[in-house]
C-alpha cells in the first residue's frame, strides 16, 4: 500500500494573510477555497496542480514556536488509506491525530504526513481532508507559470540519513534513487513519480558549533525547500522577481536520474530564513544550450547586484 501523490502541502504561519499574500502576489497562486475550525484557520491555495495550505491558529503555535513560520504537514494519496495507514504504523510511524477520519502519521521531524484517498471531493474537486468552503475567484496573473511540485527537499542531522531514507521506503512504500544533489543526499520517490523527497544531510561547511545551521534556526530537522516545476525558467524567474522575489546566488544545471534541469533558489521570505523556495525546469536527456544557462545566471546576477 504505497503513496502515490502529494495532496497538498501546508505551512503553518503566525500571520496567515501575509503568508497568503506573498503567495499570491509574488509566486501567482490563486486563493480557491478556506476552512474554518475550532482551533485553526486555513486558506486553499492552488497554480497548475500544486495545491498549498496555509494555516494559523492555537493548533499551529507549538509548531510555530519551535520552528518558526514553516511546513508542517505534507499529505499525501494513496489507493486504500486504512491499510496504508498500518503499513506505515509496523514500520514505525506514529499516529499524531487524523483530519475527518484520515489518519495523520509522523515523518521527519516534527513534519507530520496526512494519508488521503487518492480521488478528490466529487462534490468540490478539492483535496479531502478538510471541510471547504469555495471563494469567489479573483483574477489571477497573465500566465500560470507553476505546473506542479518537482520535489521536497528535507534537512536532517546526517547521522540521520540512512535510517530516515530507510523509514520512507518501509513507511510509505518509496523507492530509493542514487543521489541527485551530490554525497550527503538521497532520493526516494514513489512509483508515480508525484511523490519526491530529497533527504539532505547536516553539511559540515555550514555549522555552527557543531550543529547545522538550518538545524539550529529551525529547531531540528524539517522541510527546507519546496521545488515549483515549470515549463521556462527564464520566463518564471523574470516573471517573479517583477513580483517580487529575490533569488540567491545559487544556480545552473543539475544531472539526476530523472533528467537534466535548470535550477534557481529564492531567498527565504521568512524570519528565521529557513524555508524557501525553488523553480525547476525539466528537459529529459536533450540538455540545456548555452543560450538557457546564461539567460539564467543573468536574472541570478540581477538580484545579486541588487543586494549588493
Amino acid at each position: 500500500m504505497a503513496v502515490r501523490d502529494i495532496a497538498y502541502v501546508e505551512l503553518y504561519a503566525k500571520d496567515k494573510q501575509s503568508a497568503v499574500d506573498y503567495f499570491v502576489s509574488a509566486l501567482g497562486f490563486a486563493c480557491v477555497a478556506d476552512s474554518v475550525g475550532s482551533d485553526r484557520s486555513s486558506v486553499l491555495l492552488r497554480q497548475g496542480a500544486v495545491h498549498l495550505i496555509v494555516t494559523s491558529g492555537p493548533a499551529t503555535w507549538k509548531f510555530l514556536d519551535n520552528h518558526g513560520d514553516g511546513i508542517a504537514d505534507i499529505a499525501m494519496t494513496c489507493e486504500d488509506v486504512a491499510a496504508a495507514g498500518k503499513k506505515a504504523g509496523r514500520a514505525g510511524a506514529r499516529l499524531v491525530g487524523s483530519t475527518r477520519g484520515n489518519p495523520i502519521l509522523s515523518g521527519c521531524g516534527d513534519v507530520t504526513h496526512t494519508l488521503l484517498p487518492a480521488a478528490t471531493d466529487p462534490a468540490t474537486g478539492l483535496p479531502p481532508g478538510h471541510r471547504w468552503v469555495t471563494m469567489a475567484q479573483r483574477p489571477g496573473p497573465p500566465v500560470e507559470r507553476i505546473r506542479a511540485l518537482d520535489h521536497i527537499a528535507l534537512r536532517l542531522d546526517g547521522r540521520d540519513l540512512e535510517g530516515q531514507a530507510a523509514f520512507y521506503r518501509a513507511a510509505f512504500g518509496l523507492s530509493q534513487d542514487s543521489p541527485a544533489y551530490g554525497t550527503g543526499s538521497i532520493v526516494v520517490r514513489s512509483s508515480t513519480g508525484g511523490v519526491t523527497f530529497t533527504l539532505v544531510g547536516s553539511d559540515p561547511a555550514e555549522s555552527t558549533g557543531g550543529l547545522d545551521t538550518f538545524l539550529a534556526r529551525n529547531g531540528g530537522p524539517g522541510v527546507q525547500r519546496v521545488a515549483f516545476l515549470v515549463e521556462e525558467i527564464v520566463h518564471a524567474a523574470r516573471d517573479f522577481r517583477h513580483r517580487g522575489v529575490e533569488f540567491t546566488g545559487g544556480a545552473g544545471v543539475c544531472h539526476d536520474t530523472r533528467a537534466d534541469s535548470l535550477r534557481l533558489f529564492g531567498r527565504s521570505p521568512y524570519q528565521r530564513d529557513t524555508l524557501f523556495f525553488e523553480i525547476v525546469q525539466r528537459r529529459g536527456s536533450r540538455g540545456f544550450d548555452s543560450a538557457d544557462i546564461r539567460a539564467l545566471y543573468e536574472v541570478m546576477d540581477h538580484d545579486r547586484l541588487a543586494a549588493g
